[in-house]
């Protein structure tokens, strides 16, 4: 059974114990993704637009919980709590949800992103112990309490995808001419063993890197410290044109490959989930010139040490290069 419930919202009964709800978002999935997975995004679209968030807590891995409260113009409070399941970036999280006003009754909620032209189709499907629990949320409001949340995550999204236009125009981009072949350079970023040997800032190795090197490969390395720390990132290539073009995403993660805020590492919450590099390649006639553009990184003292990291990496490549 459908139900619309407002525009551009379907409501579908699938089975005696779902709920599923469809929306599409006119934006990419990673910013959607992005809204689930940020404390400062979710306080600003989950619940009813009359609604305030006092309470907004949540450890977003697999086996992290979470705790949301809401307070509607009444002062009357209703907290929300839950476990995440599965996490799969940007595709798909898995969790439980309980209302603490009736503790026990526990439904799972996977939620599913696909991106098709730009835009994002959400489904999300909810499954209960029970017909009557699922009716019973019904009853509870549910319908309408959704149509608002996802009007408000529109908005948000709309814009996070303006912040990313500004990101765009905001990037870092650092030109360097090395002195060595451009067929040397691009192996030097496409062949594993070669970028240990230069990645990473001047007092930062690479003790593990795996790369899949094709469109829609994935790239996952760790970085360590001076102090021995790591710092692990993941990524997907999304453009290869050989010996001039190659573009990736650039996200935080954990040593499992689950993909983490910047927070994980010590670093700003405005740090988008997902940032994005392009390099490009120019045969000088022998040298090479190189331009890097990482996208999303916020302006300021973050974007500063960026810019000393990437500069040290580049000295290390060109003494690489030469060797």
């Amino acid at each position: 059974m459908t139900k619309a419930t407002s525009p551009g919202l379907a409501l579908t009964l699938p089975s005696d114990r779902e709920i599923q709800m469809t929306r599409v978002f006119d934006a990419p999935r990673a910013l959607v993704f992005e809204a689930y997975a940020k404390a400062e995004h979710i306080r600003n679209w989950w619940g009813r637009r009359e609604d305030e968030m006092p309470i907004c807590e949540l450890d977003f891995r697999p086996g992290g919980k979470y705790r949301f409260v809401n307070r509607g113009p009444d002062g009357i409070e209703h907290a929300f709590r839950g476990e995440y399941r599965e996490i799969v970036y940007p595709e798909r999280i898995v969790s439980t949800f309980e209302y603490e006003g009736l503790p026990g009754h526990i439904s799972v909620d996977t939620l599913v992103l696909s991106e098709k032209d730009g835009k994002t189709t959400l489904t999300a499907t909810s499954s209960f112990d029970s017909k009557e629990d699922r009716d019973g949320m019904l009853q509870a409001g549910m319908e309408k309490g959704a149509a608002e949340s996802y009007d408000r995550l529109t908005a948000l999204v709309a814009s996070l995808r303006s912040a990313h236009a500004d990101d765009e125009k905001n990037a870092l981009v650092i030109e360097r001419v090395f002195d060595a072949p451009r067929e040397l350079v691009w192996r030097a970023w496409t062949d594993p063993e070669q970028m240990k040997r230069w990645f990473g800032p001047r007092q930062f190795t690479i003790p593990f890197i795996e790369m899949d090197f094709r469109v829609g490969g994935r790239l996952f390395f760790a970085m360590r410290g001076p102090d021995g720390k790591d710092y692990w990132n993941l990524g997907f290539f999304r453009e290869i044109v050989p010996m001039e073009r190659l573009t990736y995403t650039d996200c935080f993660a954990d040593e499992d490959g689950n993909v983490v805020s910047a927070t994980h590492y010590g670093m700003p919450a405005e740090v988008p989930l997902e940032m994005k590099v392009t390099v490009t390649f120019e045969d000088l006639g022998g040298k090479t010139r190189m331009v890097m553009r990482h996208v999303g990184i916020p302006v300021g003292e973050h974007s500063e040490g960026a810019n000393q990291g990437w500069s040290e990496s580049f000295d290390k490549l060109a003494e690489a290069l030469a060797a």
